[in-house]
């Protein structure tokens, strides 16, 4: 397994916890972004950047990921995407992505876009809380025990 992170919007708090949890667990973490990013140094934490643009990323992480990777993202077609290739798809706030929530999820987001483009002010997410990242961690750390008790 190897964890991919869609980095450039992803919270610095969740990116410390995917650190930690690389050395501890010596599961790779790639973070994918269109600008330079500073990581620690490892040999389990790599930094892969793309060119500017519209989903590059997002496409870059899907060409190179293989089933049953992690894939750390807000973004839900991405996760859609990585559920597709049999990937894990985990939101910084803490939520996994199933097959079985992520059309909902889908309609959600195309809805609100239209809302959006109509003129209507939908606000954006609420601040990542103390709850948002202890999900996360726990959604990793349940996800890396099962991968450990695999290998």
């Amino acid at each position: 397994m190897k964890i991919w992170v869609d980095a450039d919007a992803c919270p610095g708090v969740i990116k410390e916890i995917l650190y930690r949890a690389a050395d501890r667990t010596k599961v790779l973490v790639t973070l994918v972004a269109n600008q330079s990013l500073d990581i620690p140094a490892s040999h389990h934490i790599k930094f892969l950047q793309v060119s500017q643009g519209f989903d590059v990323a997002d496409n870059e992480i899907v060409k190179r990921m293989d089933s049953g990777d992690l894939v750390v993202t807000s973004d839900i077609p991405l996760a859609a995407d990585v559920i597709e290739k049999n990937g894990i798809a985990l939101s910084p706030r803490g939520e996994l992505y199933t097959a079985n929530n992520i059309k909902a999820r889908l309609n959600m987001r195309d809805f609100m876009e239209t809302l959006r483009a109509s003129g209507v002010n939908t606000g954006g997410p609420p601040a990542l809380n103390q709850g948002d990242r202890k999900a996360f961690a726990n959604h990793l750390d349940q996800i890396l025990t099962r991968y450990s008790k695999q290998t």
